[in-house]
């Protein structure tokens, strides 16, 4: 049948993703870093992927498609649901009680030899940041959940020539996006590098910031590292 679905234009996609995000059919992903309609069937043609677009990359065409296939749709938010209702009366992973063995052992002498710190700035925590903190004028933001530099052993790694802001979407009372925004609007910010832990909760740092570049109108580049809770680096995303 011929009928109104989005076009991507592949040559202005910045792969910011922010079109996965709002699409709630769950047409649109990723692929090799730029956006893709994955399925016809999927897109219900009423473009709510189009305001977030940074870049204008998605417009309207009229074509050949597959008919919405609302039943399916509707078949795959009630499987994911399920899959969330069953997650959380398990309980949270980022709660589960576990040991973590660690195979290399240090002695006295190394751990007096400490690695100088790489923190650039004080305070660290979110909410405790000014918007107008003069250390965030073109400044590369480290953005991350608090239980990461516990995890990750180099921590500090990822700190270097970095802003660091840490924070818990689980436990702050707190819609970090708005701060966010003001950062992205009163700033000069060159780059974001967000550091999760892989458990759902951790999650929402990583919604608070899509939030605010979407709020702010800024296009800033940013990546996502997500670490397991034993120490490792399960994915690095641009």
């Amino acid at each position: 049948m011929t009928r109104q679905i989005i076009k991507i234009n592949e040559e202005l996609c910045v792969g910011c993703g922010l079109c996965v995000n709002a699409c709630n059919e769950g047409a649109i992903g990723l692929v090799d870093g730029k956006a893709k309609l994955l399925r016809d069937d999927y897109c219900d043609g009423l473009g709510n992927c189009l305001p977030v677009c940074p870049t204008g990359a998605i417009s309207f065409e009229t074509r050949e498609a597959l008919p919405f296939n609302k039943e399916e749709v509707k078949k795959k938010e009630e499987r994911k649901k399920k899959e969330e209702a069953q997650q959380s009366f398990s309980g949270c992973p980022g709660s589960r009680m576990m040991t973590i063995n660690t195979e290399e052992k240090q002695d006295s002498q190394a751990i007096r030899q400490a690695s100088p710190s790489m923190l650039r700035q004080w305070p660290v925590q979110l909410q405790l940041v000014s918007i107008n903190a003069p250390y965030l004028s073109n400044a590369d933001l480290l953005i991350a959940a608090d239980c990461t530099a516990f995890s990750f052993g180099d921590f500090h790694s990822f700190m270097k020539d970095k802003v660091t802001l840490i924070g818990c979407p689980k436990l702050d009372d707190t819609d970090y996006s708005e701060k966010l925004a003001n950062i992205l609007k009163s700033n000069k910010i060159n780059s974001i590098t967000v550091i999760r832990m892989e458990v759902p909760c951790c999650g929402g740092i990583v919604g608070a910031v899509k939030d605010a570049i979407i709020k702010s109108g800024e296009l800033v580049p940013w990546r996502v590292v997500t670490l397991s809770t034993d120490g490792k680096i399960i994915s690095d995303t641009k």
